[in-house]
């Protein structure tokens, strides 16, 4: 494996870890810390995931100049696709709804629990899932 391609294992790896740890363990973590309560937990969920899909956008710019550069097989681009794919719509499409949701919470209004959550839930996996087989295949040389 060339260094370019290394760098691309490493990229996916991370990114996997850092979706793992917030979306799986962190998030549904905090709601049962003793005194956080739904806005306290929408307030610190917000500044989490803004940070995380920050870094996760870079981590995507990278793995697409790679893409674009190294031309790795076809199975890696399409797992590499799915997980880049996956966090654009999460981006654009869902992520827009669990704002409005969370803003009317913090705002105080009673808003009805959103179906756009689970959604998001489907994307993480979807991630986790190309990051893992493009991070294997890459490693598998």
């Amino acid at each position: 494996m060339n260094a370019t391609l290394a760098v691309a294992a490493a990229v996916a790896f991370c990114w996997l870890g850092m979706v793992l740890a917030i979306s799986f363990i962190e998030a549904p973590l905090k709601f049962r810390a003793p005194g956080v309560t739904l806005q306290i937990g929408l307030g610190i969920g917000r500044k989490v995931f803004r940070a995380l899909n920050s870094v996760e956008s870079l981590f995507a710019a990278v793995i697409l100049v790679i893409l674009l550069t190294q031309h790795p097989s076809t199975p890696i681009t399409v797992a590499f696709a799915v997980a880049i794919l996956a966090l654009a719509i999460q981006l654009l499409a869902v992520r827009p709804k669990l704002t409005q949701r969370s803003d009317a919470v913090l705002a105080g209004l009673d808003a009805p629990r959103s179906t756009a959550h689970y959604y998001y839930v489907g994307l993480e996996a979807a991630k986790v899932i190309g990051l893992l087989v493009a991070g294997i295949l890459l490693l598998a040389g």
